[in-house]
């Protein structure tokens, strides 16, 4: 039992050990993209903590949603975020399952670079939507009467720049179209439909995706139209930009063609090789003339031999 296990984790090691070797070359070439990417998610934020400074609270807009579906109030909200955060964390450790197993169709730092892409393509239109108009927040730290409803004017730069992390990412105001969870959640259920290799849980991100959306309504985090900008909206960003970017190589071919040669082929090319040489064919391509027999006699382009007199030497 021990020398098994042994032995699995000694393979399980060389995996990594091949996986790192790969992934930090690919990162050398892509760096560049990924940082951009990194960056583009602070100014994000920075963009959102800049419109918290112009909320002003007020009524609740008369909202569809709000009215089919009841109100969790604020001793349940954090059920959406749990459900956010289980589908996060589930795509970040898929991403990086190629370092542990065996079958494995993407590489890390290339599906990052495309999330990403996809990410910034979809926060760059939110950021001209919410500063573009700023509507009353209907979630309860947004409301009239809440002391974080409204910011003061900040005393210097860095007060902005740090973003009051994490408490002023928790708690923002204004940046309501359209939701930042739903970008997260679309561009992650959308890239594992593409490259993910497991059906059920390709239909589950879907119904996760759903529920998400359900659960952010009733939670009064956004307004529905919040909610049904974000999906044609990501998803018209995700089709578009995906095609424009290169292709991912599939490793799974990448994988076959260092294989041998199979025993398929090598017992087809043996039989090939066969009806050759009973055709009277050799193995030179050169010599690949066309051979009948007919009535025991050989036609060799278009001249008749016996075979009876060849074999005597005649």
């Amino acid at each position: 039992m021990s020398f098994y296990i042994g032995r699995e984790a000694s393979k399980l090691w060389k995996r990594i050990c091949a996986e790192v070797t790969t992934e930090i070359n690919l990162l050398a070439e892509n760096w560049k993209y990924l940082l951009a990417g990194l960056v583009f998610q602070y100014i994000h934020g920075l963009a959102a903590r800049g419109v918290h400074y112009l909320h002003r609270p007020g009524p609740i807009l008369q909202d569809v949603g709000f009215i089919l579906l009841p109100e969790l109030g604020k001793e349940k909200a954090y059920i959406s975020e749990t459900l956010f955060t289980i589908i996060f964390l589930s795509f970040v450790l898929w991403t990086f399952h190629p370092f542990i197993l065996k079958n494995r169709k993407i590489y890390t730092v290339l599906i990052w670079c495309r999330v990403l892409a996809f990410l910034v393509a979809s926060q760059f239109l939110r950021i001209i939507t919410f500063y573009s108009t700023q509507l009353p927040g209907p979630n309860y730290h947004c409301r009239e009467g809440s002391k974080l409803a409204t910011l003061p004017r900040p005393d210097n730069a860095l007060e902005v720049l740090l973003l009051n992390f994490p408490r002023g990412v928790v708690y923002g105001c204004g940046d309501l179209i359209f939701s930042s969870h739903m970008i997260f959640t679309l561009v992650f259920v959308r890239t594992y439909h593409k490259y993910g290799t497991r059906r059920w849980i390709q239909q589950l991100g879907w119904l996760l995706a759903v529920v998400q959306s359900l659960l952010i309504v009733a939670s009064r985090k956004h307004y529905t139209v919040d909610v049904v900008v974000a999906w044609y909206t990501v998803n018209l960003v995700v089709f578009f930009v995906d095609k424009k970017l290169p292709e991912l190589p599939d490793r799974s071919s990448a994988v076959v063609t260092l294989l041998p040669v199979s025993t398929k082929d090598k017992d087809g090319r043996t039989k090939e090789e066969n009806h050759k040489l009973l055709n009277g064919n050799s193995g030179d391509p050169a010599d690949w003339r066309q051979r009948t027999q007919v009535n025991g006699k050989i036609v060799e382009n278009g001249n008749t031999l016996h075979a009876d007199s060849a074999m005597n030497g005649a």
